[in-house]
């Protein structure tokens, strides 16, 4: 046995035995047998006495049966150092089984969605209720409790999709993740050549700034930024670069913030979720997240594109 629980079980043990010697020095009866009770001899007011009387046999029995059941339970369970109880009882096992227990009981709730389809699931009112679960639970740290998500956490509830909208691109998505990466270019390209690419950026959305050529900037963009983000700047669901020409900005669309962008350049990655959740909670969440679009979902769903061209 080891110095931590030999110390312990002697704790445990005076305790007990503590516990006994009170009950043995407080086991005398009310009155002697001439009738007389003992005082404490404290007296206040000439004619208050405080009598040393014993505890209530009530409270005696109760006192006994605490004791009694503290000698049974350190027999039968853990309490005793390394002493593991006539029941072998452990926590470890406790958890165990309460995991497998809930295991079963979510396989049981899972499987009448276990073989359906994500466009199926998608119209299901008690699938969509899972699903908002699970995102709730995985999802809404980085994208919101609402899916609105914030600067360089993409929006889940728009049409907008850097990889593609498509019920199996979703899934794909949830369940392998996504890494997205934007190089820096400030050194490469310098202030000023930085400042033309911001300036035919915004000029894809028709906004003129007083800062950068935009007709130099064009020039640079198909040198070095289509090969990613496509020779009209409408991206690539391939490589989840985004569109250009709307105005959707992952990392926010200010001159500042785009500018930053292209100086610094960013990073992004979306965790794989299929080997923690499963197949059926990826489709339940896809089903949820896909749910969230407006009425263009249904285009997005047979697979039509956008105006740019995208997949939604």
């Amino acid at each position: 046995m080891s110095g931590h629980g030999a110390f312990i079980v002697v704790l445990t043990v005076l305790n007990i035995a503590g516990a006994l010697w009170l009950l043995w020095w407080t086991r005398r009866s009310p009155a002697d047998a001439s009738g007389k009770v003992e005082t404490t001899g404290h007296v206040w007011d000439d004619d208050l006495t405080e009598l040393n009387s014993p505890l209530p046999r009530w409270w005696l029995w109760l006192f006994i049966l605490t004791v009694a059941f503290a000698g049974v339970y350190l027999v039968l369970y853990p309490g005793l150092g390394d002493w593991r109880g006539t029941l072998n009882w452990t926590s470890h096992a406790e958890h165990d089984a309460a995991a497998r227990a809930n295991a079963r009981r979510i396989e049981q709730t899972l499987a009448p969605f276990a073989q359906r389809d994500v466009r199926d699931l998608e119209h299901d009112t008690k699938a969509l209720a899972i699903g908002r679960n699970l995102f709730l639970n995985n999802c809404a740290a980085c994208h919101g409790s609402d899916a609105g998500g914030a600067p360089g956490f993409p929006n889940l509830t728009d049409n907008d999709w850097l990889w593609g909208g498509s019920p199996e691109r979703v899934v794909e998505t949830i369940s392998n993740g996504r890494t997205g990466v934007m190089p820096p270019w400030g050194e490469a390209l310098g202030e000023q050549g930085v400042d033309n690419v911001v300036a035919y950026l915004f000029s894809l959305q028709g906004k003129q700034l007083s800062a950068g050529n935009a007709a130099a900037g064009k020039a640079t963009f198909e040198q070095i930024c289509s090969a990613c983000h496509g020779p009209e700047g409408r991206g690539n669901p391939d490589m989840g670069t985004p569109n250009l020409t709307d105005h959707i900005w992952l990392h926010g669309g200010s001159v500042a913030t785009v500018r930053e962008t292209i100086d610094k350049g960013t990073m992004g990655t979306m965790p794989p979720h299929l080997a923690r959740l499963g197949e059926t909670r990826v489709h339940l969440l896809a089903a949820y997240v896909l749910s969230l679009g407006d009425s263009q979902s249904h285009d997005r769903v047979a697979g039509t594109t956008d105006g740019h061209g995208n997949t939604r």
